[in-house]
């Protein structure tokens, strides 16, 4: 899922090569706009003369042609364009729209280009984007004339949302500003077993074999952990067995002491976890974990494909992971290497006695949506197109793609196909899902829970969620948004303190910088603004509040 990102460009980052190949870029950008934009000649448009009843939804048809951009997600390996997705596919049957997607480079081109893209004021009918992530927020970009505000165009030409929205007051007031501003058609999750998807695993096998229960505080982690070190649990003979694995996802840690890694709210209070004396005693325990062996001594450059060498390397005994790409496909990969192979999503570990530990919880809305360029003529046939999503018919098209192909439905349950589960081509489901459908990641509709109760199918997968979801996450923020003054103020403060946090977390835990300079650390963060940033967001919270 994608994370908030406040901010605006700043060409000081860039060396004068990448400045002349970014001029370049957005040149392109242009030209690629001007050549890939349908014309609208008058007479396909649909606005009305000043005085004029406007039509009604009925009257209204689809748009003949419309650009749309957006990042291919999970696509991004086995598609090169939406237009060969199969939700795509049917909708054009449907509508009989033509949509020329265009696409940015993954990773950092993504955000490079929309940035790119947005100062030139050249913009496609639809864009689609983490919009509460832009530079001075959604609000300013209606104000600059790059996008639409949508309140009035949703209630006239899109039934299908306004019942959503109508049905699900909570929802509505997360995708409307502070300003009262609906900025994006909304890629929404209303159930909570699709906001929690990661949490601490071990290797049930090592506890069973250690004769060891599954722990559930931090006392009990730590004389598995220690365990898992001395007891030669892979059975070779030697002491090679790393006890976990601690990379960048270790909320299931810092939330059993009652805080976070960034910004959490206790009682409508915002507060910086890394400032908080909770903060302290988790950085005391992880110290204590490296210095004693506990954790992997290479935690800090082990990415991705290391880790997985680890795990199916029969040396890793714990970690913080996902269910699907985590726990889904360990189990799917060791299947055959080793039939006693087997993981355990655990409870988030407690270390208050009497409290539940904070767990991972995104908020149903993260600003993900697509919003539609101010400069279409068209804006009510644009509207009843993205409308089409939050129907019936859209819904099931983009949750579970093509019925007969993608699913079918057995005593009346969308139900994936092996195309899909058990892909022939040796697809991960992820893969496979999106050659039909953007479910497994994100799009402008309702994500239906059916779909992850496929995609965790194991009960390894089953039992994670349950555990997971048993924990606290009421101190998670909102979705709040900043204004335009307070997100450039907020994004300079945070660009720094950010890079000294993250650095210094890793010198404490690995004892490059003692613990008895904690206290100092916490001074330079002040020093750096971070109270000022603290009072962006309690105003951010308390607008929402209002809201």
């Amino acid at each position: 899922m994608a994370k908030n990102i406040w901010g605006v460009i700043s060409l000081k980052r860039y060396s004068w090569r990448q400045l002349c190949a970014l001029t370049i870029s957005l040149v392109m950008i242009m030209s690629m706009f001007a050549a890939c934009s349908p014309s609208k000649p008058a007479e396909q448009g649909t606005k009305q003369e000043d005085g004029a009843k406007p039509l009604t939804f009925d009257e209204v048809p689809y748009p003949e042609a419309i650009t749309y951009w957006a990042g291919l997600g999970n696509a991004n390996t086995v598609l090169k364009d939406f237009s060969e997705m199969g939700a795509y596919q049917e909708l054009e049957k449907i509508t009989k729209t033509k949509v020329t997607f265009q696409h940015p480079p993954a990773g950092n081109g993504v955000q490079d280009q929309f940035n790119l893209m947005l100062a030139s004021g050249t913009l496609p009918d639809v864009i689609e984007y983490t919009w509460s992530s832009v530079a001075k927020g959604p609000d300013q970009a209606i104000k600059d004339k790059r996008i639409l505000r949508l309140n009035e165009w949703i209630e006239q030409y899109a039934p299908n949302l306004t019942k959503v929205l109508n049905d699900r007051p909570d929802l509505k007031k997360m995708i409307t500003t502070d300003e009262g501003n609906i900025y994006v058609f909304p890629f929404l999750r209303p159930d909570e077993e699709l906001l929690t998807f990661m949490g601490p695993v071990l290797r049930k096998d090592w506890l069973d074999k250690l004769g060891l229960e599954v722990p559930t505080s931090i006392e009990e982690w730590e004389k598995v952990l220690i365990a898992f070190r001395d007891g030669d649990p892979n059975g070779n003979g030697q002491k090679d067995e790393i006890p976990f694995l601690m990379r960048d996802m270790n909320v299931a840690f810092y939330g059993s002491y009652g805080v976070m890694d960034g910004f959490y709210q206790e009682n409508n209070v915002v507060k910086y976890g890394p400032i908080e004396p909770g903060y302290k005693e988790f950085l005391t325990t992880f110290s204590r974990w490296y210095k004693e062996g506990l954790l992997d001594k290479d935690y800090a450059t082990t990415d991705g494909k290391l880790q997985d060498a680890k795990m199916t390397g029969d040396i890793l005994g714990s970690l913080v992971t996902y269910n699907g790409s985590g726990v889904g496909r360990y189990m799917s990969l060791m299947k055959e290497k080793d039939p006693n192979f087997k993981l355990v999503g655990t409870v988030y570990p407690t270390g208050i006695a009497g409290q539940k530990s904070l767990g991972q919880q995104d908020p149903p809305f993260q600003g993900v949506g697509a919003a539609i360029s101010a400069s279409v003529s068209n804006p009510e046939q644009i509207v009843k197109w993205l409308d089409y999503k939050y129907s019936e018919e859209g819904h099931m098209l983009f949750n579970f793609g093509v019925e007969g192909k993608s699913y079918t439905m057995k005593d009346g349950y969308p139900t994936y196909t092996e195309d899909v589960t058990n892909n022939p081509d040796g697809l991960p489901m992820a893969q496979a899902l999106s050659k039909y459908m953007p479910v497994s990641w994100s799009g402008p509709f309702v994500q239906d829970k059916r779909y992850i109760e496929q995609y965790v199918s194991l009960p390894e997968q089953k039992e994670a969620m349950k555990n997971w979801l048993d924990a606290d996450h009421s101190k998670i923020l909102p979705p709040i948004t900043p204004t335009s003054e307070e997100s450039s103020t907020y994004a300079s403060i945070m660009t720094d303190i950010d890079t000294y946090k993250s650095e210094m977390v890793n010198k404490f835990i690995m004892g490059a910088e003692p613990m008895e300079n904690y206290d100092k650390f916490v001074e330079t963060i002040k020093s750096m603004g971070i109270e000022e940033a603290i009072k962006i967001r309690q105003a951010g919270l308390d607008r929402y509040n209002k809201r």
